[in-house]
């Protein structure tokens, strides 16, 4: 953000509900509220040209909102995907390449079990790549996405695993005409790239992908300086 805003953008974030300073609400924790959410901010600031931009859980509010709201409400002009969650993360009959059901039990199990430590272990470990040998171990980095954990609410958390894990976005990706550019580290260990941004890419209308070697999840932290430039060379229409 501090980024965009020393380019000269303005810069606009919400909370998810339920997340951050937003209202703890005990409903409405799925892809469907998120993106109306993101609507009703869109509309009550009438933006317009707008270039949205969402990692991981985010990426499939932005392809939502901007499948069924951005697009028919002419405010969007390009969108992106950052280590995103579409098409879907489940392993079905018809998406036999993701992740068993087993897998995301275990993150609720986790989370109702100890919150804390759940939002303690993610991080240091599988999120930002930091159980690699030889990664740069960030303590700071740490400590701040538990922080941002333990700000929200638990059921809006533990429901929200549902609404990233089981929504196909399929229908969502192909609705998309705008731009879009899906970003995604080959070491993602949460979101395997082979069943998220590959598969979109091919989805989408006007996708492009850009892969980063060794990048983790956390890439749009951790890699900022990197993804940075991916960034401001989409937005200002650069070719990579």
């Amino acid at each position: 953000m501090l980024f965009f805003l020393q380019q000269g953008y303005r810069v606009i974030a919400h909370d998810r509900r339920g997340h951050g300073r937003s209202s703890q609400i005990a409903e409405g924790h799925d892809m469907d509220h998120y993106a109306a959410d993101a609507a009703a901010v869109a509309e009550h600031l009438n933006l317009r040209n707008a270039i949205h931009i969402g990692h991981s859980t985010g990426g499939g509010e932005v392809a939502r909102y901007v499948a069924k709201f951005g697009e028919p409400q002419g405010r969007v002009a390009k969108a992106v995907l950052v280590s995103a969650v579409p098409p879907l993360m489940l392993k079905t009959e018809t998406n036999p390449e993701g992740l068993p059901l087993e897998v995301f039990d275990g993150f609720r199990a986790a989370l109702a079990a100890n919150r804390a430590q759940f939002f303690r272990d993610v991080p240091a470990g599988p999120f930002y790549g930091f159980n690699r040998d030889g990664a740069d171990m960030q303590e700071g980095v740490i400590q701040n996405w538990w922080r941002q954990g333990m700000m929200g609410s638990a059921k809006a958390h533990y429901d929200g695993i549902k609404a990233f894990s089981e929504t196909d976005q399929t229908a969502d990706l192909q609705a998309i005409s705008v731009p879009t550019l899906v970003l995604h580290g080959e070491d993602d260990q949460i979101v395997p790239i082979h069943d998220s941004a590959r598969k979109s890419v091919k989805l989408l209308k006007k996708g492009m992908l850009k892969t980063h070697p060794g990048f983790s999840r956390g890439m749009l932290t951790v890699n900022a300086g990197v993804l940075n430039k991916d960034l401001l060379d989409f937005v200002r229409g650069n070719a990579f």
